[in-house]
């Protein structure tokens, strides 16, 4: 039966590689590589002669099947990290299940892992949104979701675009909301600046920015229920609805019953403010 491994490669250092992703290169029949002049470079650093194939966005339609079809093992890697996170190995993944070719990933490097932890922004939970949509409706229902999740959020970005949208998440998530960006994870000039969203869309303003780009930004304060029903109430009663009045009223409204009792009692009908 055929077989795809998805092996992780490293995000800048060479030597971030398990030995287990350099036997499966070695042993596989044909390495299969989003960029293949780029992971020849980590071929050729540890010396695996497996043949090498391109297999990107652009030829998966042409060459997917018949790579899994003609060879018995093939591993694939992607320009850096684990293959299938914001790359071609989601969709190579969903033909070889589709064509009933068993699947292995090893596990690896990935970016938004070390950006979430290196950001000290709360990781317990979080969403990874890999990269936004350039314009449009949908980047702006994706930017509000991330206003309003009450868990960390992280995405990529493009180094030309980062300004623009440390600004938009500012307009959405308030200019106070704390956030990071980290760039360069594991290489030589790797760097994490934390901040509000304000600072940093101030700090990259008009910086030509370069490399690999992980934004995390922190959760949103949690909803208070309790806010909004005192602000219903406070209005009621002072508009005049009072006693069993108001606590029919909020009952209506969805408020729990000992809350309308509790606000019935403390806005009585013979009482005035």
């Amino acid at each position: 039966m055929s077989r795809l491994s998805l092996v992780p490669t490293p995000i800048g250092n060479l030597e971030d590689i398990t030995r287990r992703a350099l036997d499966v290169l070695r042993q596989a029949d044909v390495v299969a590589a989003e960029d293949t002049r780029r992971s020849r470079v980590l071929l050729d650093h540890y010396t695996i002669t497996t043949p090498l194939e391109r297999l990107d966005a652009h030829t998966m339609d042409a060459r997917a099947a018949g790579l899994l079809e003609r060879f018995e093992h093939v591993a694939y890697i992607t320009d850096a990290g684990t293959p299938g996170i914001s790359d071609p190995g989601a969709e190579l993944v969903r033909r070889a299940v589709a064509m009933e070719v068993a699947v292995e990933v090893l596990p690896g490097p990935t970016a938004f892992v070390p950006a979430l932890v290196l950001s000290g922004l709360p990781a317990a939970r979080f969403t990874f949104e890999g990269f936004l949509p350039r314009k449009g409706a949908e980047r702006r229902r994706r930017i509000e979701a991330i206003a309003a999740a009450t868990a960390t959020s992280v995405l990529y970005e493009a180094p030309q675009r980062l300004a623009a949208t440390l600004h938009d998440l500012g307009t959405a998530c308030g200019p106070r909301r704390e956030a990071s960006v980290s760039r360069e994870l594991s290489k030589r000039f790797e760097t994490t600046v934390r901040g509000t969203l304000e600072a940093l869309a101030k700090r990259y303003d008009g910086e030509q920015v370069r490399g690999e780009i992980v934004v995390v930004v922190g959760p949103a304060e949690p909803a208070d229920p309790g806010a909004e029903r005192r602000r219903v109430i406070d209005a009621l009663a002072g508009a005049g609805v009072r006693g069993a009045v108001l606590r029919s009223a909020l009952e209506a409204l969805g408020v729990p019953r000992n809350d309308a009792y509790g606000a019935a009692l403390r806005f009585p009908e013979d009482a005035a403010d």
